[in-house]
C-alpha cells in the first residue's frame, strides 16, 4: 500500500527534546527560536528529514510552526487543525495559538516585553514571512539556524528519487515554448529570476520526481534567464536519466555551487511569498516580483484539460466501485483503515495509478470532525452504525491528479446530519452554478458556498476551494476560493469546491468535486460582456440519503438531477454488473 497507518509522532518525546533545544539555545545566546515546517524550497509538502516541527511538537498538520522560548513555547496553527493540534502535542510543554488571529508579532510582544534575542534559519523563512516582525521594540531577529539540526541525530537522508519525463502530449507544450514564455515575461523587468518551487521547476521543465511522497516533484530550484536558458540547482546523479531531455539550454548545477551561482546573478527577480530570505541576501540585485510559473502553471492547456478529465472518469469510476461495496459488501467489523486499505485498491485496479494524491481522510463519526484526519493503528475507528462517514481522497496519474470528498450515511443518519448536509449541498450547488465576471477572485466567490450556512449560524474554517495540479500538487497556487484569495480567476484554472461542516466529537461533513474554469456562453439579451463558470470534472455520486429534498429550489433540485445524470452517462459505462446496478439507484432523480 502507499499509505501506512503508524504513529508518525507521540506528545511525550517532546519534553526531553524542548530540553535540549534550549540547551542550544543558551549556547547560542537566545531567547527563543522559530521553528517553522518548511524546507529551503518553500513548497508545502517536505521530505522526512525536514519534518522539524512534527519532530520536536508532535503535531503533523501541513500548516504551522512553533516558537519555544527559555519558559514558554506555543504551536501556531489554523482553524484546519484545532482539534488535532491539542492531540498531538503535550499540554504541559506547549500552548496551541489560533493563527493568524494571534500573530508571532503578537506572542512575541506578550513574551518578551523587555526584549529578547529570537533566532530562525534564513532557508526556512520567507521575506514575506518575515516582514511582519522587522523593527519589533526591543526583540532582534538574529539568522542563527533552526537548532532542531543540531539535536536530532537520527536526522532521515535526503530524499534521492529518480526524474522522469512528462509527456509533452500531456503538457501541451514543450519545456522549450514553456521557458520562451517565461523569458518573455522578464523583459523589461529582470535579467533572471530564481524560484524556489519544485512543483514549478518540474513544470517548467516537463519533468517529474520521486523526491516526496504523494506529490511527483525533485527537489530543485531553477534561475530562469532572460535569453530562455536554465541553470538547474539539483544532484547531479537525480537529472542524469533526463538531460537528453533537457537538452543543451538546461545547465546542472550541484547544490553545494548554487551559492556562487546565486552571487553571480545580475539584476534578478524574486517572489518575496517563496523566496527565502538568505537566499535574498545572496543576491545583488534582487527584484520582487511574482514568480512568471505561477499563473502559467495554473493555466492549464487543452490538453492538460484533456488528460486530467480522463483521469477524473477513470478515478469516478474506481470510486463508484468503492461505494458500491461500501454500500452492500461491507463486513460488520469494518473500521477506516479497512475503508482506505478497500478504496485504495479499486484505484490500484485502474492499473493506471502512480500514487496516492495524499493521504486518505476515512473519518467514522467524531474523527470526521478532524477537518485533516489522518487514521493509525491507535485512532482507527470501527464505522459501527447510525454514523457518518467522511471520505476525502484522492489519485495520482500520469494523467491527472483527482481530489474528491464524500460523505455517506451509515445506517440511520445522527440527528440534524441531513439537515446541515443539504446546506453543505446547497453552498456546493451554489458555486457550481454560478457565473462571474473576467476579474473576479476566489474572495468573492467564497460566501457562495457559505451563505447556507450562515443562515443557520454555522460555518466551517477552511477555505472553500484550493487550486489543483495536473501530476503534480494536489494543493496549487496562485488562486484559491477563500475570504484571504485576491487572484483573479481565469480559464483553465482548476480548483476544488468543498464547503463543509464539522460537529465536533460527533461528526463531520464535506462533499467536494474538481472543477475548471471556463467560459460562460452568453445567453440571449445578455451584455456582451465576459464571463466565466465552473465547469465540473469530478464525477461520483452525491449520497441521497443525506439530501433533505424539501429543503432544496426547484434550481437546485434540477442541478443535482443532472449532475447525477451525468455521472451516470459518463461513468456507466465504465462500470458493469453490480456496480452498474447500483450507479443507477444511486443516480435516480430525486
Amino acid at each position: 500500500m502507499f499509505q501506512n497507518f503508524e504513529v508518525a509522532t507521540r506528545p511525550e518525546p517532546a519534553v526531553a527534546r524542548v530540553a535540549r533545544l534550549r540547551d542550544w539555545m543558551a549556547s547560542e545566546a537566545l531567547d527563543a527560536v522559530i521553528v517553522p515546517r518548511a524546507d529551503r524550497f518553500q513548497g508545502e509538502y517536505v521530505a522526512p528529514r525536514d519534518e522539524r516541527l512534527a519532530w520536536i511538537t508532535g503535531f503533523t498538520g501541513s500548516a504551522g510552526f512553533a516558537v519555544i522560548a527559555r519558559d514558554r513555547a506555543a504551536v501556531f496553527t489554523d482553524g484546519r487543525y484545532t482539534v488535532q493540534v491539542r492531540a498531538q502535542t503535550d499540554p504541559g510543554t506547549f500552548d496551541t495559538v489560533r493563527w493568524p488571529e494571534t500573530t508571532l508579532a503578537d506572542w512575541l510582544r506578550s513574551a518578551f516585553p523587555d526584549g529578547g534575542r529570537v533566532g530562525f534559519d534564513p532557508w526556512l523563512h520567507t521575506l514575506r514571512e518575515m516582514k511582519p516582525l522587522d523593527g519589533l521594540r526591543g526583540i532582534a531577529l538574529v539568522p542563527r539556524g533552526n537548532g532542531v539540526d543540531a539535536i536530532w541525530t537520527d536526522r532521515p537522508a535526503p530524499p534521492a528519487g529518480p526524474v522522469d519525463v512528462y509527456p509533452a502530449e500531456l503538457a501541451g507544450r514543450t519545456h522549450a515554448e514553456k521557458r520562451e514564455a517565461m523569458a518573455q515575461a522578464l523583459t523589461g523587468r529582470a535579467e533572471a529570476f530564481v524560484t524556489t518551487q519544485p512543483d514549478a521547476v518540474c513544470w517548467l521543465l516537463n519533468v517529474r520526481g520521486g523526491d516526496i511522497a504523494r506529490t511527483p516533484i525533485v527537489q530543485a530550484m531553477a534561475v530562469i534567464r532572460a535569453d530562455a536558458t536554465v541553470d538547474l540547482v539539483c544532484e547531479p546523479a537525480k537529472v542524469a536519466p533526463v538531460l537528453g531531455h533537457l537538452g543543451d539550454a538546461v545547465r546542472v548545477v550541484a547544490p553545494d555551487r548554487a551559492d556562487a551561482l546565486f552571487r553571480g546573478l545580475p539584476r534578478c527577480g524574486i517572489d518575496p511569498a517563496t523566496c527565502p530570505v538568505a537566499l535574498h541576501g545572496l543576491l545583488a540585485d534582487p527584484v520582487e516580483m511574482a514568480d512568471p510559473t505561477a499563473l502559467a502553471k495554473a493555466r492549464k492547456t487543452a490538453a492538460e484539460i484533456a488528460a486530467t478529465t480522463a483521469a477524473h472518469e477513470r478515478d469516478g469510476a474506481a470510486m463508484v466501485r468503492f461505494l458500491r461495496w461500501l454500500d452492500e459488501e461491507r463486513p460488520s467489523d469494518l473500521t477506516e483503515i479497512g475503508v482506505v486499505r478497500v478504496l485504495e485498491g479499486f484505484r490500484r485496479a485502474t492499473n493506471a495509478l502512480r500514487d496516492i494524491a495524499f493521504e486518505t481522510i476515512a473519518g467514522a463519526g467524531p474523527n470526521g470532525a478532524i477537518v485533516h484526519y489522518r487514521v493509525n493503528e491507535e485512532t482507527d475507528r470501527p464505522l459501527g452504525g447510525d454514523t457518518l462517514l467522511l471520505v476525502d481522497s484522492g489519485g495520482q496519474y500520469l494523467d491527472g491528479t483527482t481530489d474528491v470528498t464524500r460523505t455517506m450515511a451509515i445506517g440511520t443518519p445522527p440527528d440534524g446530519a441531513a439537515d446541515a448536509f443539504t446546506r453543505v449541498l446547497q453552498g456546493m450547488i451554489a458555486l457550481s452554478r454560478t457565473r462571474f465576471p473576467a476579474g473576479v477572485a476566489g474572495c468573492h466567490l467564497d460566501a457562495l458556498a457559505r451563505a447556507p450556512l450562515w443562515a443557520e449560524h454555522r460555518d466551517y474554517d477552511h477555505g472553500t476551494g484550493h487550486g489543483v495540479g495536473v501530476f503534480l500538487g494536489v494543493h496549487e497556487g496562485p488562486a484559491r476560493i477563500s475570504r484571504a484569495s485576491t487572484v483573479p480567476l481565469e480559464p483553465g484554472m482548476i480548483l476544488s469546491n468543498e464547503p463543509g461542516y464539522y460537529r465536533e466529537g460527533a461528526w463531520g461533513i464535506r462533499i467536494e468535486n474538481l472543477v475548471v474554469v471556463a467560459e460562460a456562453e452568453r445567453p440571449e439579451g445578455g451584455d456582451d460582456r465576459a464571463m466565466l463558470r465552473f465547469r465540473t470534472l469530478t464525477w461520483v455520486p452525491i449520497d441521497r440519503r443525506l439530501v433533505r429534498a424539501e429543503l432544496l429550489s426547484p434550481a437546485e433540485r434540477h442541478w443535482l438531477d443532472a449532475y447525477h445524470a451525468d455521472v451516470l452517462e459518463r461513468i456507466g459505462p465504465m462500470v458493469d454488473g453490480a456496480d452498474l446496478r447500483w450507479l443507477r439507484t444511486a443516480c435516480a432523480p430525486l
